[in-house]
C-alpha cells in the first residue's frame, strides 16, 4: 500500500509538470550596475525593471513561475570593480546568469572570464565592433540592445539610397568610456567600402571648428557625436559660412540620450537661438526607433511608481524608461526562455554555452515590443532618422526608419528628398546609381573603342582601295595574256576543294 501511494504520488507530479510544462530551478544572478546615477544605465534606474520582470516571470503562473531567481546587485565603476567582484566569487558558488556590465572596458574583462566559466551573460552594452567577434573569449555574450554596428547598418541603407560616397566623422573622444569612439567606429568599421575620414578631438581640447570646416573638404556628409552643446557650436559655425545650404549633409548620432535631440535641442536661451534654429534646419539625428505597446504603458508607470517609492530624489529621470531599462528587462525574460528549452532537451543550468545557444538566432516578445536576435547573439536594430520639419517652430519629426531584421529604409510622409539632395558643388564626383548593373561604364568604353577600331578601319579600306585600284588596273593591261593561265588556276582550285570536302 505505502509503494502503491508513493507510486501515485510520483505520477501525479510527472503529469502535472507535463500538464504546466514547468519546471523548477534556483537561479543565482549576478548583476553589474554603477551606483552612479549620471548613467544612463544605473542602478537606481534599472533595477526596478529586472525586479518587475522577476516578479512577472515567479508569479503569473505560467510555465517559467517554477524558476526561482536570487539577484544580487553589484557595484560597477566602469572601470575594473566587476571584474574584481566577479573573481572574488570564483571560490565560492559561482552565478547561472550575469546581467551587465554596460561599460566596454570593463565589459570586455567580465565577459572573458564568464566565457572561461561557462557563464553566459546579457548585457545591454558592450556595443562596440569587437564584441562581435564570439568564437573565442566573447563566446558567451548575448547583447539584448543594439550594437552600434547595427545602428551603422542605417547609414549605409542611407548612403545607397542617395548615392553618397564619401563622409567625415567628427566625434569628442573621453578616453575613459569613449562611447562616441566605439559609436562612429561602428560606421567606419561596417562603411569600408565608402571615402571615410575620421576627425578627433578630446573633451579638454578647445573645440576647433575652423579645422572641422578645413577637413571637410571634397566630403559629401558628415556624421558627428558629441555633447549636445558642441554639435550646436558647429552647426552655428556652418551656417554662418553659408555652408548649411545643401553643400553638406549633416547627421548627429543620439542613441540614448533622448533630451539631446528633437524639438527645443536647438534652444539654449541665449541671443543665439533664432540662428540656431535655423543651423539645425539641416541637422539630422539618429536614434533608436520606439515602438511601444499597451503593456509598454503599465511597465513605464510601474518605474516611476518603484522609483519614487525607492526615494531616488537626487536622481530627477530615473522613473524614465530608456534602452538599458527595456534591455536588461527583456535579457530577463530571454535568459528565462532559453532555459526553459535548454533544461527541457536535458540540459543543466550549468551548460552555459547550450543555454547561450538557446538565446541567439530567435524572436520573442519583450516589454516594448518583439525582439529579435541575430545568428551572433545580437540584437537587431530599429532606427529612426530624424529631420526639421518646421524650421519656424523648430519641431522635428521621423522623416525614415530602418528595420534591421529585413535590412528595408522605410520613408515616413514627412521626408522632404531636397532636405537630403546635394547641390551644385558635388555634382562632380557625386555618382548617379547604374540602374543598367554597372553596364554605365563599360557602355562609355565600348564607344571609345569603336571610335577607335571604326577610324582604324575606313583608314585601311581608304589604302585598301587605293592598292585595289592600281591591282585591277594592272589586271586589266595583261588579262588578255593572261585569260587563259587565270582560267584553269581557278578550275584547279574548284576541284582541289571539292575533292578536299
Amino acid at each position: 500500500m505505502p509503494y502503491f501511494i508513493t507510486m501515485s504520488v510520483y505520477f501525479l507530479m510527472v503529469f502535472n509538470l507535463v500538464m504546466t510544462n514547468t519546471i523548477t530551478e534556483e537561479i543565482e544572478v549576478l548583476v553589474f550596475l554603477p551606483k552612479n546615477n549620471s548613467y544612463l544605465f544605473s542602478y537606481a534606474r534599472v533595477a526596478p525593471a529586472i525586479l518587475y520582470a522577476q516578479r512577472r516571470l515567479e508569479t503569473d503562473g505560467g510555465q517559467y513561475s517554477g524558476f526561482h531567481f536570487n539577484i544580487q546587485f553589484e557595484n560597477s565603476d566602469c572601470v575594473n570593480d566587476a571584474a574584481f567582484k566577479l573573481v572574488d566569487r570564483s571560490c565560492g558558488k559561482k552565478p547561472d546568469l550575469i546581467l551587465g556590465p554596460v561599460c566596454e572596458y570593463e565589459a570586455a574583462a567580465v565577459v572573458r572570464l564568464a566565457s572561461h566559466w561557462n557563464i553566459p551573460v546579457i548585457s545591454a552594452g558592450a556595443l562596440a565592433a569587437g564584441f562581435s567577434n564570439k568564437n573565442t573569449e566573447f563566446s558567451h555574450l548575448t547583447r539584448i540592445a543594439p550594437s552600434y554596428v547595427k545602428m551603422a547598418e542605417t547609414f549605409t541603407a542611407m548612403f545607397e539610397h542617395f548615392s553618397w560616397k564619401t563622409a567625415l566623422l567628427v566625434y569628442e573622444d573621453d578616453k575613459e568610456e569613449r562611447n562616441c569612439f566605439f559609436t562612429l567606429e561602428g560606421v567606419y568599421h561596417l562603411m569600408s567600402d565608402f571615402n571615410m575620414k575620421t576627425y578627433a578631438f578630446s573633451q579638454e581640447q578647445r573645440l576647433d571648428t575652423d579645422d572641422i570646416i578645413q577637413n571637410m573638404h571634397d566630403i559629401e556628409v558628415v556624421i558627428m557625436c558629441m555633447g549636445a552643446d558642441k554639435i550646436r557650436e558647429i552647426m552655428l559655425d556652418v551656417h554662418r559660412r553659408q555652408l548649411t545650404n545643401g553643400n553638406y549633409i549633416f547627421f548627429n548620432v543620439e542613441l540614448f540620450n533622448v533630451s539631446s535631440y528633437g524639438n527645443g535641442s536647438w534652444k539654449r536661451g541665449d541671443k543665439y537661438d533664432n540662428e540656431a534654429r535655423q543651423a539645425y534646419a539641416s541637422l539630422n539625428t539618429v536614434t533608436l526607433l520606439r515602438t511601444v505597446k499597451p503593456e509598454f504603458e503599465n511597465f513605464s508607470m510601474e518605474m516611476k511608481k518603484s522609483s519614487e517609492e525607492e526615494g531616488f530624489h537626487n536622481c530627477k529621470d530615473c522613473g524614465n524608461v530608456n534602452v538599458f531599462v527595456e534591455g536588461f528587462h527583456d535579457a530577463m525574460l530571454l535568459y528565462a526562455i532559453a532555459l526553459h528549452e535548454a533544461m527541457k532537451n536535458g540540459y543543466s543550468k550549468k551548460n552555459g554555452t547550450e543555454i547561450t545557444s538557446y538565446m541567439w538566432n530567435r524572436t520573442f516578445e519583450g516589454i516594448a515590443g518583439q525582439v529579435s536576435m541575430d545568428i551572433n547573439g545580437d540584437r537587431n536594430g530599429d532606427f529612426s532618422l530624424m529631420a526639421m520639419t518646421d524650421v519656424k517652430a523648430g519641431t522635428y519629426e521621423m522623416v525614415a526608419n530602418y528595420f534591421g531584421v529585413n535590412g528595408t529604409f522605410q520613408l515616413l510622409p514627412a521626408f522632404n528628398m531636397d532636405h537630403f539632395t546635394l547641390r551644385e558643388r558635388h555634382k562632380a564626383h557625386t555618382k548617379i546609381p547604374d540602374k543598367s548593373c554597372g553596364l554605365g561604364v563599360s557602355a562609355l568604353t565600348g564607344v571609345i573603342v569603336g571610335a577607335v577600331l571604326g577610324t582604324a578601319m575606313l583608314t585601311a579600306f581608304y589604302f585598301f582601295r587605293k592598292n585595289y585600284r592600281i591591282t585591277i588596273e594592272r589586271r586589266t593591261h595583261s588579262e588578255e595574256c593572261d585569260t587563259g593561265k587565270h582560267r584553269q588556276l581557278r578550275e584547279d582550285s574548284i576541284r582541289s576543294n571539292f575533292s578536299a570536302a
